[in-house]
């Protein structure tokens, strides 16, 4: 039998959580397996820049890294080969979290911790992951040898010449991953022990002949959101509203604004203005926007009993020295109804710095208002808006997305000035009460029944 020679490493814990969180922060791979590469130890391979977050390593590249490699590293290679593996495989069962108790690749990172300069690409291309076998032969020279780990005990290792050294690992998708993930990661603690056991260095890849999990490209399409979400979070509805856009001269967007209501009130008659916006019935006719003035008009027929109804939101861009930037002001609200002009004063409330959207989940003119009438005997006064998840940002957009919105609840709410006010009031209590002990006076004299009794003058 062809002798070969291999060395196992000494296990100690994981630079799993540098590894595999850098494996994290790779998300944007498709079709993509990780290969991780240590030497025993040591020995030690020469420092090797990793690929930046999100990059692909290409067949070309890998075999400019394993040539750089094996320059110093021993070549007595050792490959673990398993089915299928995908940086998913770490997420769930590599107990990056804390939880190291729960993780599958115990032996896997004793191997990595204990090895001086561990390889770690998290992101390798899958027609490169099923070369990495033929990459070995052609910087060897030698043929691969495949071993069957149930013969282990039966190999007789050389350290007189190189070897390459196979090791297929199966893998099966579903609720038997985690326990075929074990078995392997023990078959590889397994072959290590025997390589130390008969003291002979190595150099060990660990990778997958396919993805275990296929992320499918889907490009991003205008107006829809990116972003984080629950597992098992459905996706969303389609029925939620777009926001309504105006565009400038240019064809670029320039104001934009959505609301979950807009409640509208004259005299008794009420009506939710915002099921005709985002029908389609209402235009944006009259809208105009620049770079310091922005003027959005919704135009309504039949509304309330009257023909024509405009809703406009007035904003200016106004600098403050005081903060040393540009801020959003909604200095008007107005309702112009045939002929008539009801208008409301938005900015003592109504404003956020220019880069961002500004959002309230509830713009009244009624309780808390951030909407005034401008004056007693103004025709506002016979009107009441209310605005429910209202969103809107007049400058500087960047496409059909809202900026970071900057929010109008105040830090100071009612129930954080009810928890003030309470902890307060238990401190002033219980400094009251540690001041009435501290002035508790001891008795400094004693009767003592067999002499004379105490006398207590008055004036003590």
């Amino acid at each position: 039998m062809t002798e070969v020679g291999v060395r196992r490493s000494s296990l100690s814990t994981m630079a799993s959580t540098s590894v595999l969180l850098f494996i994290f922060s790779i998300c944007s791979c498709y079709a993509q397996v990780p290969l991780l590469m240590w030497t025993s130890d040591g020995y030690s391979m020469p420092h090797l820049a990793q690929p930046a977050a999100g990059q692909a390593v290409s067949g070309g590249q890998l075999a400019s890294y394993l040539k750089s490699a094996l320059s110093t590293a021993p070549h007595n290679v050792l490959l673990f080969l398993q089915d299928k593996l995908s940086i998913d495989d770490f997420t769930m069962y590599g107990g990056v979290f804390g939880n190291k108790q729960d993780s599958v690749f115990l032996n896997v990172e004793s191997a990595l911790q204990s090895s001086s300069s561990p390889l770690v690409l998290p992101a390798l291309d899958w027609s490169a992951s099923d070369s990495v076998l033929e990459l070995f032969q052609e910087e060897l020279g030698i043929p691969a040898v495949h071993i069957n780990p149930s013969t282990l005990k039966d190999i007789k290792l050389n350290t007189a010449q190189p070897s390459l050294l196979a090791v297929h690992l199966p893998y099966t998708a579903g609720a038997q991953s985690r326990e075929l993930l074990l078995e392997n990661d023990e078959i590889i603690g397994k072959v290590l022990d025997m390589f130390k056991s008969q003291d002979v260095p190595y150099t060990a890849v660990y990778t997958g002949l396919k993805p275990s999990r296929v992320i499918e490209d889907t490009p991003v399409m205008a107006g829809s959101s990116v972003g984080r979400s629950l597992l098992q979070t459905p996706p969303p509805s389609p029925s939620v509203k777009p926001p309504v856009v105006v565009n400038s001269s240019t064809g670029h967007p320039c104001i934009m604004m959505w609301a979950d209501t807009l409640l509208t009130s004259y005299s008794t008659n009420e009506v939710d203005l915002g099921i005709y916006i985002f029908n389609g019935s209402a235009t944006t006719a009259g809208s105009v926007c620049n770079e310091t003035v922005s003027r959005l008009v919704l135009n309504f027929q039949n509304i309330l009993g009257f023909q024509s109804l405009q809703l406009i939101f007035s904003m200016h861009k106004i600098f403050f020295p005081v903060s040393a930037r540009d801020w959003t002001v909604m200095e008007q609200v107005v309702l112009e109804y045939d002929g008539q002009r009801a208008v409301f004063n938005g900015s003592r409330g109504i404003y956020a710095p220019a880069e961002y959207s500004f959002h309230c989940q509830s713009v009244s003119s009624v309780q808390s208002p951030l909407l005034v009438p401008y004056n007693a005997s103004d025709n506002a006064n016979q009107w009441k808006l209310i605005f429910t998840d209202f969103q809107i940002q007049a400058f500087n957009l960047t496409g059909e997305m809202f900026s970071y919105a900057s929010d109008c609840a105040g830090f100071f709410t009612p129930g954080i000035w009810m928890g003030l006010l309470t902890s307060l009031l238990m401190v002033l209590i219980l400094t009251y009460g540690l001041h009435m002990i501290m002035q508790l006076r001891t008795m400094d004299r004693f009767d003592d029944p067999k002499g004379p009794a105490i006398s207590v003058p008055q004036s003590e």
